[in-house]
Order: structure tokens, then C-alpha cells, then sequence
């Protein structure tokens, strides 16, 4: 799935406390993460996100925490243990073509790919599996960086996402990101 991935030394940089003054995952997460939801938190790292997110869906929901690092995901487990939200994560290894979460079709209300999709060389079979991975009338927020995206090379991604039947909803504002909240639309009825 990935072509450049960020190194597991880098997880801890991006999992500190000063980057929540620019990018804080409650207030990013607020219009999207409910009690009760399960969330997938793609490309996860050390949990800058996903911690916060378990939190979000409180006891009765669940995050489930896909990286292709096994050293982020131990990480992960280690402060979601010290945090007191284990109960909350599941983690899962992706493989390097694929999310791999198998019998998973329609599980989850909403999915994060932060800074995720830069690093996939792939994207269109990607955007299958988010999609098909997510519940009818589900979010799919995905940003990027602004010092590592053009606005063409985002607007290329958008296409492909909806190429695979999401639909833009909302551009959403995060500081130092292309950001776009996408949609699978709620199934027709007959």
C-alpha cells in the first residue's frame, strides 16, 4: 500500500503534546466521532488521533487502528493501555496492498486517513476498501499536508474517491492541511 512510510522514530514527534495547539484531534474529530460509533483510524501511528477518538465513542464503540508498522502499533497499545482506553482499540497490521480488514464490509461509521494517502501509490484500490469498509451514509475525512500536496495532486485524489462512490460533503478547515470530508452515500431504496 505504501510506497514511503513514515518511520516509526518519526511516530513519536508527531504524537506529542505542542501538536495539538495546531491540529487538535478533538476539535478536527467534533462534527464527525459520536458515543457509541466504530471509527477506523487508517494509517494510525502512535494514536494521535485514535486516543482521542476512543474517547469520543466512549464504551460502548470502538476504534480500530490499521497501520502497516508493527512498532506503531505496539506503541499505540502501550499509551491506549496507560490512558485506560485498551478496551476501546482494536489494532490491525494492513498488508502492503491492502487495509486487509476481511469481513468487515459495512462495519464502520466513520474512517480517518490523516497525512495517509501521500504515501500510497495506489490510491484508487485504497478508496474501494475505505468505502466498502464503511456503512451506508458513513464520513471518510481525509487530509494532507499542505507542504507535501498540491491542490492538483489533491484534487486528483478527490476524483478518485469519488470514482469509487463517495461524495464530497464539506472541505473541512485544519490547520496546515487539504482537507475534504467524503460521504458513502446511504443505499437506495427499492
Amino acid at each position: 500500500m505504501a510506497e514511503h512510510i513514515c518511520p516509526v522514530w518519526a511516530g513519536y514527534f508527531l504524537a506529542n503534546r505542542l501538536r495539538k495547539l495546531l491540529q487538535d484531534p478533538y476539535k478536527i474529530l467534533k462534527p464527525y466521532v459520536t458515543d457509541g460509533m466504530a471509527v477506523l483510524d487508517v494509517g494510525c501511528a502512535m494514536g494521535f488521533f485514535s486516543l482521542p477518538m476512543a474517547e469520543m465513542v466512549g464504551p460502548e464503540g470502538k476504534v480500530v487502528c490499521v497501520d502497516m508498522q508493527p512498532g506503531m502499533l505496539t506503541a499505540l497499545r502501550n499509551r491506549a493501555t496507560r490512558a485506560g482506553l485498551a478496551d476501546r482499540i482494536e489494532t490491525h497490521l494492513s498488508m502492503p496492498k491492502a487495509i486487509g480488514l476481511q469481513d468487515a464490509d459495512n462495519q464502520f461509521d466513520f474512517a480517518l486517513a490523516f497525512a495517509v494517502l501521500l504515501e500510497i501509490s495506489s490510491q484508487v484500490p485504497f478508496l474501494g476498501e475505505i468505502h466498502r469498509l464503511l456503512k451506508p451514509g458513513a464520513t471518510f475525512l481525509v487530509t494532507e499536508p499542505v507542504k507535501h500536496v498540491s491542490p492538483e495532486v489533491f484534487d486528483r485524489t478527490i476524483s478518485e474517491a469519488e470514482s469509487q462512490g463517495f461524495v464530497v460533503v464539506d472541505h473541512a478547515l485544519i490547520r496546515s492541511s487539504r482537507a475534504v470530508a467524503l460521504k458513502k452515500p446511504e443505499a437506495r431504496q427499492s
